[in-house]
This record gives structure tokens, C-alpha cells and sequence, in this order.
């Protein structure tokens, strides 16, 4: 039914392939439009996304190691390291 089909990049023009896993993949999901970017763009775009957020210093709770978080502490509520959050929301 898809097959493979060579796209251009609109961000650094090079040629990528928008394979038929790819296509059934966008297609089970409902998106119409095909991919603008190949995949080294879309990943250098998430990454420049990431970068603008703020993180900062606290220090767990639970376990009382360092960590950071990307929210400002306050002192009427308790931070988890990602370790010990995760183990908090398995045992929910």
C-alpha cells in the first residue's frame, strides 16, 4: 500500500526518506501532511526547544540527594529526584 518516498528538507535542503513504516505510522495516527524536516532537523529543533527551560537546584525529599527541576522549588511543597518520583507513581 506506501511506499518509500524521497523528500526534501525544508530546513537544511538535503534529501531524506519517508519510508512506508513511516507513512502507515502518520496515517494511524490521522496526520495528513508529510514530514517538512528530516529527521537531524527535527531533532536539532526539539533540542533548541528543550534548552530554553530553566531548571533548578532542590533537593529530594525522599532520598535527600541533589537534583534539578524544571520549576522553582517552594518550601510548603515537597521536590522528588526523578528516580524516587518514579518509584512514588508505580506504587499509585
Amino acid at each position: 500500500m506506501y511506499e518509500d518516498k524521497t523528500l526534501v528538507c525544508k530546513e537544511c535542503g538535503k534529501e531524506f526518506v519517508f519510508t512506508a513504516g513511516e507513512q502507515e505510522f502518520y496515517a494511524s495516527r490521522g496526520f495528513e501532511n508529510e514530514p517538512q524536516r528530516c529527521k537531524e532537523c527535527r531533532d536539532a529543533r526539539k533540542q533548541a526547544n528543550r534548552a530554553q527551560r530553566e531548571m533548578f537546584d532542590a533537593v529530594c525529599a525522599s532520598c535527600g540527594k541533589p537534583c534539578k527541576v524544571p520549576f522553582k522549588p517552594r518550601e510548603d511543597r515537597p521536590v522528588y529526584c526523578s528516580e524516587c518520583f518514579a518509584k512514588m507513581k508505580e506504587a499509585n
